[in-house]
């Protein structure tokens, strides 16, 4: 089988041709194997698709448009209704989202205290004085007002977080900087204000070359160089 080695990138499949010669073809997205519901995806043209073989097969037809380089998956699960992002919501996104991952960040450590393995060892004692700074904002639907004062006054307990989040989606590859679907894991149903998202760092990316660099992300959560 000429095709049994041939490597085709995502949205691709093996094709021989009449020479007897392999090559890469668009899948087509109506042959893809039938899936689950849960294993349904969300492109970022907030279309349900029924699996990311049908994403990429359509992503691999639009090639060469601008349609197919915008196509992206944006979550995992079907397209779910997201209410137009406001100024107001924006200026509140980083105040928010860096209590949610300092928050994110003390309930790791507290379950590794009963079971170790949610952090490194390096990680741990990293969070371990911010869990134990007896000023630290517990967990809470917060005032913006109080936000802002705890992170003026509290600064340091918010630069780790932020770092470690952005570290943690950095991973394919590890290369300090952030691609569309490295960042789709924040779509998570318990970001606040995740229709803010996709504004968000679109405002964030300053170069607008569509890829989040560590000081580009460290400057939208107002983290200092």
């Amino acid at each position: 089988d000429p095709c049994r080695n041939f490597h085709c990138k995502r949205g691709k499949v093996c094709h021989v041709g009449k020479q007897g010669k392999p090559s890469c073809i668009c899948q087509d997205p109506a042959a893809c194997p039938s899936t689950k519901d849960y294993e349904h995806v969300c492109g970022t043209d907030n279309k349900t698709y029924d699996g990311t073989c049908q994403l990429f097969g359509t992503k691999c037809q639009l090639e060469g448009t601008k349609m197919g380089r915008q196509l992206h998956l944006d979550y995992m699960g079907s397209c779910k209704y997201i209410p137009h992002c406001t100024d107001y919501e924006v200026d509140q996104f980083p105040l928010r989202m860096r209590d949610w991952l300092k928050n994110i960040l003390m309930q790791y450590y507290e379950r590794d205290l009963d079971t170790s393995g949610f952090l490194t060892e390096k990680q741990r004692s990293k969070v371990k004085k911010i869990y134990q700074n007896d000023k630290r904002l517990v967990a809470g639907d917060h005032a913006v007002e109080l936000l802002l004062h705890d992170f003026e006054k509290n600064y340091h307990m918010y630069v780790y977080p932020v770092h470690w989040q952005f570290h943690q989606l950095d991973q394919h590859p590890v290369d300090r900087f952030l691609t569309h679907s490295e960042l789709a894991p924040l779509r998570a149903s318990l970001v606040p204000m995740e229709h803010c998202i996709t504004r968000f760092f679109q405002e964030c990316d300053g170069d607008k070359d569509k890829l989040i660099a560590l000081r580009e992300w460290c400057h939208c959560f107002g983290i200092k160089e």
